[in-house]
């Protein structure tokens, strides 16, 4: 069969390559690829900055936001031919820690994890793939090939559900949120931010094409400029920073005010200093009761959560957020930035 496959921290080795057919095992799903979404962690994958072969291997099968259809399933699994799944990530470590010992993979203590299209597992760019029962989930089939946003949509609930866990240290009834970053995870911060009743404000430097429009259509209010005049100005109770700059992370530590949270889910590349006054920053966490957690991954009851939120949102609403749609035959062109884009699919034919 086909895949998408790349030598780790090899630049210029992306290749669409033949490999076995997979075999799978008596819990596993065997699933037809469909699509996958292409992100930042892809791009770096493909540049070589990042990944690992699966053990003895010198190619890795890239892609881990999938979507695909079951074509066989373990009977009782609960899923059955023809269902759109995507397949989970993160897979717990063999030792395991604690965290992994009781399903919080996403969590894990000691780095042994391994992860689909990234850490030493194959992703899901094939013709086919298998998964195990336990690390899949079902996508409403009204989504449609929109299903590949389950993934990073895990991510911003597992985000939430975090803030939620922090807020409870004491009474919480957060009214006002502010999402850095209009990419797809700050556009799928919002739409949960909204689906839960908040005042939703997304800021980002941006001031043309899709994301404005995005973001008035989810009835939350798109701002440009320094993320401390925003603040001052909305006095949000949480920030959900989705930008990984860290002028924007700082910024939004600074201003927040009491009681605040703010969850980082961006990561910032290193190398690049900025001067920070350690002791002001300090004083306002402190005197504020302010919180500053940071998130990335998510388990299973995330990606439930994902789904139900997208099974939830407008489709059409969906479908811009997905503003390039990429042949696998023209495969090299997904990896390409260009300006305009929020998210970019590319299908299997």
């Amino acid at each position: 069969m086909r895949a998408l496959t790349v030598v780790p921290h090899r630049a210029g080795s992306l290749a669409l390559t033949e490999v076995p057919d997979p075999e799978p095992g008596p819990d596993d799903l065997l699933v037809e690829g469909l699509a996958i979404g292409i992100c930042g962690t892809d791009r770096e994958i493909v540049a070589g900055d990042y990944g690992w072969a699966p053990p003895g291997r010198e190619r890795l099968v890239i892609g881990h936001e999938s979507l695909g259809r079951v074509r066989r399933a373990p009977p009782g699994s609960g899923f059955a031919p023809g269902d759109l799944v995507v397949g989970l990530v993160r897979r717990p470590d063999p030792v395991p820690c604690g965290a992994c010992a009781h399903g919080q993979f996403d969590m894990c203590r000691n780095g042994r994890y391994f992860e689909r299209g990234m850490k030493e597992r194959d992703g899901y760019a094939s013709d086919l793939w298998c998964a195990d029962k336990s690390y899949a989930v079902r996508v409403a089939t009204g989504l449609g090939m929109d299903g590949v946003l389950l993934q990073p949509s895990s991510v911003v609930a597992k985000a939430w559900e975090q803030v939620d866990r922090v807020g409870a240290r004491a009474w919480f009834e957060p009214r006002t949120a502010l999402v850095t970053g209009a990419g797809p995870f700050g556009l799928l911060a919002a739409l949960l931010g909204v689906q839960r009743g908040l005042t939703v404000h997304v800021l980002d430097r941006v001031t043309s094409g899709p994301k404005p429009s995005l973001v008035a259509d989810l009835g939350a209010a798109y701002h440009t400029g320094d993320v401390e005049d925003v603040m001052a100005s909305i006095r949000p109770d949480i920030v959900i920073e989705a930008t990984g700059a860290a002028e924007m992370i700082i910024g939004a530590i600074v201003a927040i005010g009491p009681y605040g949270i703010v969850c980082l889910t961006g990561v910032t590349p290193g190398g690049r200093r900025i001067t920070v006054d350690a002791g002001t920053l300090n004083r306002e966490i402190v005197l504020e009761n302010a919180v500053v957690i940071g998130t990335i991954d998510a388990n299973l009851s995330h990606y439930v959560a994902g789904a139900r939120a997208l099974a939830q949102a407008d489709p059409g609403w969906l479908a811009r957020l997905i503003t390039r749609r990429v042949p696998l035959r023209r495969y090299t062109e997904a990896f390409e930035r260009r300006e305009g884009d929020v998210k970019v699919m590319l299908m299997n034919e």
